[in-house]
């Protein structure tokens, strides 16, 4: 067992994984190293109560019983800018540096930005609580709003921002919202509560550029049309923040590449939540999972890992929710474009059914509007090494 354990990113796969070391019974000393000068919050309510119900900061906060009882060091506000991967030796931004017997890389993502508009006020991306503090700040005065990318965090500031009473227009290239991860039918869905919320939309149109001196006035988009806005929320993907082990000799591909226990390509060294892709039996994609129960999961494997060695090979099923207007929407598995979908327990018309999607005469993916105790029984089937046909299960809940 190491005498210390160093984890880069104090954000909910960190603080999980921290916990977890201690309930495995992990007594040395522990370092956690953060960009962000804030304790471990919680991210989900950014786009939602904290811009619209005022939330307080202190609500955010991921632990429930303080940092102090982990009995860790916190650096915060010093971004991890290297690592000596043999010597497990961490450089961070003020020049200092932290040696340790195991690293554990918990730095998720960063916001991808488009590659123009930088010299403008009124541009924002939301992925922090700095971004969020600053988004909050700026509708207070009632501005135009352009959403550019219809993606969960899209459609969920969308909703935010027309709950607050502002005119929203959310600009996305494809032809329907949130076609990666529901299909187009359900995005479809969603975007008919959101048009009768009064969202306005610009499908299968892109952005070619901003208007404005100073700050910006308008949305150019690539047909030409003129959109004013005075705030303009980016939310076109994310990307695994990796850049800074540039040289590390860590296997890296869109994200740290790990076995099914989390281990790098580096004796020593761990990944998990949304910065790595893990072997996973029920995906030989090894795609990233950028969901808040995924890192939670995983943090437990990790730290079986470190203490006993102990973890067996983790397949999960990917789960992830939001929530939009008066929609609860849950989605578990994976959904691809050619998929078959059914929809049981009730319709597309109203706002709680079942839509179970197959591939292969296999179920593959499930997404549940306001229906959560089938979908989470689902998940368990879908887990199973054999998962279940996809004619049963629609036989199941069509019943």
């Amino acid at each position: 067992m190491p005498d210390h354990i160093a984890v880069v990113g104090a954000s909910l796969a960190g603080l999980r994984t921290v916990e977890a070391l201690r309930r495995e019974g992990f007594a040395g000393r522990i370092t956690v190293i953060g960009a962000e000068e804030s304790l471990p919050y919680d991210r989900p309510p950014l786009s939602k109560q904290f811009l619209v119900d005022d939330w307080g900061e202190e609500k955010l906060a991921l632990s429930r019983d303080g940092v102090e009882a982990l009995d860790a060091e916190w650096k915060l506000g010093q971004a991890a800018t290297s690592l000596a991967a043999d010597a497990k030796r961490l450089t961070l931004a003020d020049g200092s540096t932290v040696e340790a017997d195991a690293v554990v890389l918990a730095t998720g993502t960063r916001a991808r930005r488009l590659p123009f508009g930088k010299e403008l006020d009124g541009i924002v991306e939301l992925r922090t609580l700095e971004d969020a503090r600053k988004l909050r700040s700026a509708i207070a005065s009632k501005p135009r709003v352009v959403v550019v990318g219809a993606g969960f965090i899209g459609m969920e500031v969308a909703a935010s921002c027309r709950k607050k009473g502002l005119e929203v227009t959310v600009v996305e290239p494809l032809p329907a919202p949130l076609i990666r991860g529901l299909g187009s039918v359900l995005g479809e869905r969603v975007a008919r509560t959101h048009r009768d919320e009064g969202v306005v939309f610009r499908l299968g149109a892109g952005v070619d550029g901003f208007e404005g001196e100073g700050s910006v006035t308008g949305v150019r988009l690539s047909d030409g049309e003129m959109l004013p806005a005075e705030l303009v929320i980016v939310g076109v993907g994310a990307a695994p923040a990796t850049e800074w082990l540039d040289g590390a000799g860590i296997d890296i591909d869109n994200g740290v590449l790990c076995d099914a226990t989390g281990s790098t390509s580096r004796e020593g060294v761990y990944a998990l939540g949304d910065c790595a892709r893990w072997e996973n039996a029920k995906y030989p994609e090894r795609p990233r999972f950028e969901h808040w129960t995924s890192a939670v999961e995983q943090s437990e494997v990790v730290a079986k890992r470190i203490v006993s060695g102990a973890a067996g090979p983790h397949a999960p099923v990917p789960y992830v929710w939001t929530d939009q207007f008066h929609l609860r929407i849950a989605m578990a598995g994976e959904i691809q474009p050619d998929d078959e979908m059914q929809v049981c327990m009730g319709t597309l018309e109203e706002d709680q059914f079942l839509a179970l999607f197959g591939r292969k005469g296999k179920l593959s993916g499930v997404v549940a509007f306001k229906r959560p105790r089938p979908l989470m029984a689902l998940r368990r089937k879908l887990a199973e090494p054999d998962g279940i046909s996809f004619a049963d299960a629609v036989a199941e809940y069509s019943s």
